[in-house]
């Protein structure tokens, strides 16, 4: 059973998960991302003496839940960290004929796997796709597969970043134009939000309404939808029908537990 969340303080942190936990979607110096990790990370390292707080984040994109945790497990455990995030599943959902009550089976062996060798193991639900075009027939089995990770969580006292009620996400601002990973305000959220759940005052609130926008015609958003398919949904499918993976020959990076 993991400890109870400490109001906030913790000394070291290894984010675990896909791209979402990578960062993809926010831009960072020299071709990396950062991402809602590193900012929470950021977060938690203001609560603590300076140089006491230390980060790894093992997380990789286009790793399916087996990998991660084959890869990625092993490696948070030796590290052994007050806080793991764990964030795995949402490209096996994504996947036809995935099963979400034996993908949650298999999740829940590693969470409880996890559980016994660091402090904190926070979790993730998927977020809610009504409004994601080439999503939202999975919005159901996202939803099953939530209600596990929620179940898994209760077994194991593990705190939750609940990503289907953050309702702010769900405006095209806070995703990347490739519609699949969130924009840098899109990860600024969730790092706000996780910090509140794990006991953070913190700078911004993640449910602030964002700014209006001016309408936009119907040709307008057909002309935004044909250059996404050309730019990110054709090379999505081409990937996916020669096997291969965005996170192909793609290392963790940040390996070890350092200061920031």
């Amino acid at each position: 059973m993991n400890h109870p969340i400490n109001n906030g303080v913790f000394n070291s942190y290894a984010a675990v998960g896909d791209s979402f936990t990578e960062g993809v979607g926010d831009p960072g110096p020299g071709g990396t991302f950062v991402g809602w990790a590193d900012r929470l990370a950021v977060l938690l390292d203001d609560r603590v003496p300076e140089h006491t707080f230390r980060y790894a984040n093992l997380a990789v994109r286009g790793k399916l839940l087996d990998q991660i945790v084959a890869d990625q497990v092993p490696r948070a455990k030796e590290l052994a960290p007050d806080l793991v995030t764990f964030c795995a599943g949402g490209n096996d959902i994504i996947r036809p004929g995935t099963d979400p009550d034996e993908l949650a089976e298999r999740f829940e062996r590693a969470v409880a796997d996890l559980s016994s060798a660091v402090g904190t193991v926070m979790v993730t639900t998927g977020f809610d796709t009504r409004g994601v075009a080439v999503l939202k027939h999975l919005r159901g089995k996202i939803a099953t597969y939530n209600m596990h990770v929620r179940a898994v969580a209760d077994r194991y006292g593990c705190p939750v970043l609940d990503l289907w009620s953050l309702k702010t996400v769900q405006d095209r601002r806070a995703w990347d134009g490739d519609r699949l990973h969130l924009s840098a305000e899109g990860h600024t959220r969730v790092a706000l939000r996780a910090a509140q759940v794990l006991g953070l005052e913190v700078p911004a609130d993640p449910d602030q309404a964002w700014p209006p926008l001016p309408p936009r015609g119907t040709l307008d958003l057909r002309r935004d939808d044909i250059l996404w398919a050309r730019e990110y949904l054709v090379p999505w499918i081409g990937r996916r029908i020669r096997g291969e993976s965005s996170g192909d020959h793609v290392e963790a990076k940040r390996p070890d537990l350092l200061p920031l």
